[in-house]
């Protein structure tokens, strides 16, 4: 199956730079590019993407405002935004999660890099290294005042005690093979935990599932003298 990409960034080069290497793979193939975030969500409602490469800072409607929108709509739940930004840790990209991106890249990604990581959200998995997401939470996502919260203590009564782990395992950026060394169990096993967690929950993807862990307050970020 390919692999539809929408690319969202406003400089034009970089697009091009970005849609040859995209179309240079079989198994994937650019549908549309947008320089803005409103082109991007007028786009994406036409050509329904698996994933869109969304750039943060645009003229205009910037790429949070689209991202928002984007997974906010029903019609586009299908549809993944992988981020795109000069700086990998970045008040925007926390906010772009907490709206329901699946993961983001620095844009000096490397070639191979940026096609594992098209591979991977428009898998449904999130693209998040346990150093990233632990640095991201801790300066981030558990501050007040940085959106809308997608989940309280009380959510979390519906899940397992064994959902519960493996959600706190994922929250702490481990992968399900990790995971299941440390529970012994197969990696399908914790996969299935997650998946279930992730409907009792309503999450999007697995980086949401992460947001929502924090939020909670299932886990807890480093206090400032452990960052």
């Amino acid at each position: 199956m390919t692999i539809r990409v929408l690319l969202a960034d406003d400089q034009a080069l970089l697009r091009a730079t970005f849609r040859i290497l995209i179309d240079s793979c079989d198994d994937m193939e650019v549908v549309a590019e947008a320089p803005d975030g409103a082109a991007a969500l007028d786009l994406a409602r036409v050509h329904h993407p698996d994933v869109i490469l969304m750039d943060i800072r645009m003229p205009g409607t910037d790429g949070l405002a689209a991202t928002s929108a984007i997974c906010a709509d029903p019609e586009l739940s299908g549809t993944r935004v992988l981020i795109l930004t000069t700086f990998e840790i970045d008040e925007y990209v926390a906010q772009a999660l907490r709206a329901g991106a699946s993961g983001f890249l620095g844009k000096d990604v490397t070639a191979e890099d940026l096609l594992a990581g098209i591979r991977t959200v428009a898998a449904g998995d999130s693209l998040l290294s346990p150093g990233a997401t632990r640095t991201l939470i801790t300066r981030f996502l558990s501050a007040p005042g940085l959106g809308t919260r997608l989940a309280a203590a009380d959510d979390l009564t519906g899940l397992t005690t064994r959902e519960r782990e493996v959600m706190a395992w994922v929250a702490e950026g481990h992968s399900n093979e990790e995971i299941a060394a440390k529970l012994f169990v197969s990696p399908l096993t914790v996969r299935t935990h997650v998946h279930r967690a992730m409907t009792k929950l309503g999450a999007r993807d697995r980086a949401q599932l992460v947001v929502m862990a924090y939020q909670s307050g299932l886990v807890q970020a480093l206090p400032p003298e452990e960052r």
